[in-house]
């Protein structure tokens, strides 16, 4: 009995559609193709990713390096010249002003201060101006302490030093001596000090991290 088409119907699709089992399924497009594609393009997208892997960690350490923590060690900076050192002896105090960034936003701003001293064999020395006692800004008194040298003192709890930063009295509420810093003079003028805090009230000169 012959089969007749459908109205609507094309002759390809009757034909499909008369096709045995095996033959249709071989009358349809493969999937394989297109699975071998998306597979490839995925291979090559995480190969890609690899090969942009340092450049990609080292772009975002660079992002995120103002989030970062502060800086460990003392902070190396250029205060002055010796021309500006009284040749007397007597200390002078100088402020320190470093940058610091909030985040990406960066300011110059006053960070603590320090005296400088010129001594008699040209050298110089640097003494922190806080207190290790409680923490309290230290001054210097000229005319004072022996012989009238001058001698620095702290207005909070009393606590007096010598010029050089020893403590003048037996029983002091400091529990040491004031803090000295390392300085530094370049190119036969400049003076460079190594800033850093340390704890007050231990015997122990502790620096701040």
């Amino acid at each position: 009995m012959q089969r007749q088409n459908l109205p609507g119907q094309s002759r390809e699709s009757s034909q499909s559609a008369s096709l045995p089992p095996c033959c249709a399924a071989a009358n349809e497009p493969s999937s394989a193709p297109n699975r071998r594609g998306v597979l490839g393009s995925l291979v090559a997208w995480i190969l890609g990713l690899i090969a942009l892997g340092p450049s990609l960690v080292s772009g975002l350490a660079a992002f995120l390096a103002p989030l970062r923590g502060g800086r460990k060690g003392g902070l190396l900076v250029r205060l002055t010249t010796l021309d500006n050192l009284p040749k007397d002896g007597s200390p002078r105090k100088f402020p320190i002003v470093a940058e610091k960034r909030n985040g990406w936003t960066l300011s110059r701003e006053p960070v603590g201060a320090v005296y400088l001293r010129l001594l008699p064999d040209g050298a110089v020395q640097a003494l922190h101006v806080v207190c290790p006692h409680a923490g309290c800004a230290i001054e210097y008194r000229s005319g004072q302490g022996q012989n009238n040298a001058g001698e620095f003192f702290c207005p909070c709890h009393l606590a007096r030093f010598d010029l050089d930063g020893k403590r003048l009295d037996a029983v002091s509420p400091s529990p040491r001596d004031m803090d000295t810093l390392s300085v530094e003079v370049r190119n036969g003028q400049e003076v460079w000090v190594e800033f850093q805090n340390f704890q007050v009230g231990t015997a122990q000169k502790i620096p701040v991290a």
